[in-house]
């Protein structure tokens, strides 16, 4: 399990560049990722991104800072509400290791969502930036990430304790101190790794824009004192202890278990934004195209210097995951992409454990959107709209994928390579 949080953390928190290893780095890059200060950090990105359309260096390392300043407007809006992460991998857009708050601004459900709206914009500047890249490029930035984080607790500075290292240690064993040292991580980013960062994007910009489609406000008021206990929520009065509960995770709090439980109930969501929805099933498309172009573009590589995702020619365990990578990994990887590719067009349809005969269409799913009601899609009712005849994967065919990736496991690799 930790081994999970670990390639959690890093898909949901890597940031690339910082020095060239093959080409003049930008003198502003450098700046970007060895910031102390957020000004500072901000003034590096902006000319960055002046400079990003006449040097392809300076996009790649300015759409990096923008995914990296994505999470920092996710986190700190978190952070000036008082959140308190749930701990739990069953809401991974809630793992951001927030520094609590002692005086949290109350918050309401319009307001979350313009954290949503904010945090998913700057993702699709990010990925457009990363986009503008030449293919060609030659890239190679070498980057220790204990020198490189995002400002969690909005003071204007970042921390070592708020490097992307330290970051992912809070994620992987469920807490760090101030005074723990953060692992040394060094990894040498190419253009393949631009793709990886684009991906996740798109992967990010999905969920937000999946959220952002629908009218979670019953959700919001009855349920999200679990997360935000101080906020000022409807129900914080009746259902949040005096004390504000015990931190950690939902199944080692019986308050925040019930809440979790509310939460589950309360997603029954009606559509508001439809273009929303189908647009989040074009952006795993999209993340599905970028994930080929990097492992065509990591299958290209003839060097093995400090690689973030080496492909089966460059050998050694990964310093983040301990794992290689072999031919079996990438081709079962390559069927994967095909099958969740044929899902979303519609080629392919999800099977669900008591309807035989007919399977689950998920592109009429995200394309013509009805209320989204998540007991029922698991008991049956509410994917009934859905059901069509046709070639429906089987369990046989998710297996064999499975078996390929060995003791590592099929979410382990996923996680990792996008």
């Amino acid at each position: 399990m930790r081994r999970v949080a670990s390639l959690l953390a890093s898909a949901l928190l890597l940031i690339l560049p910082l020095s060239s290893a093959d080409a003049a780095m930008p003198e502003a890059a450098t700046a970007l990722f060895e910031a102390k200060t957020v000004a500072a950090r901000d003034t590096a990105l902006s000319t960055l991104e002046a400079a990003a359309s006449s040097d392809a260096a300076s996009a790649y390392a300015a759409g990096a800072g923008e995914f990296f300043t994505a999470l920092e407007l996710l986190a700190s809006g978190l952070h000036r509400h008082g959140f308190e992460s749930p701990q739990s991998f069953m809401l991974p857009l809630m793992q951001l290791p927030v520094p609590a708050n002692p005086s949290p601004e109350p918050l309401t459900y319009d307001e979350f969502r313009a954290i949503l709206v904010a945090f998913r914009d700057r993702l699709e500047k990010s990925a457009a930036t990363l986009g503008s890249v030449p293919a060609d490029a030659d890239i190679g930035m070498v980057i220790d990430l204990t020198h490189v984080g995002i400002d969690l607790n909005e003071d204007g500075t970042i921390a070592p304790q708020e490097s992307m290292a330290a970051i992912m240690a809070t994620l992987s064993h469920g807490g760090i101190s101030p005074d723990d040292a953060a692992p040394a991580l060094t990894f040498r980013f190419d253009r393949a790794d631009g793709y990886w960062l684009q991906g996740y994007a798109e992967f990010l910009m999905a969920q937000a824009d999946f959220w952002l489609a629908h009218d979670f406000r019953n959700m919001f008021d009855g349920s999200f004192h679990m997360l935000f206990p101080r906020a000022k929520l409807p129900l914080q009065d009746i259902l949040v202890p005096l004390d504000g509960g015990a931190n950690g995770g939902i199944l080692s709090s019986e308050w925040r278990l019930a809440d979790f439980i509310s939460l589950v109930h309360f997603v029954n969501w009606p559509v508001i934004e439809p273009e929303r929805r189908k647009a989040a099933r074009r952006h795993l498309l999209e993340m599905i195209r970028l994930s080929r172009e990097d492992w065509k573009a990591i299958r290209a590589e003839t060097d093995n210097d400090r690689e973030w995702l080496p492909g089966p020619q460059q050998k050694g365990a990964n310093p983040l995951t301990g794992l290689e990578v072999g031919e079996e990994q990438v081709q079962a990887w390559l069927a994967s992409l095909s099958m969740a590719e044929d899902l979303l067009e519609g080629r392919a349809l999800l099977p669900h454990f008591r309807i035989t005969g007919k399977g689950i269409n998920m592109k009429r799913f995200f394309d013509e959107p009805k209320p989204f009601d998540l007991v029922l899609s698991i008991t049956g009712p509410g994917i009934a709209p859905y059901l069509e005849s046709g070639r429906i994967l089987t369990s046989e065919d998710f297996d064999q994928i499975q078996r390929e990736f060995g003791g590592g496991g099929f979410l382990t690799f996923a996680l990792w390579f996008n």
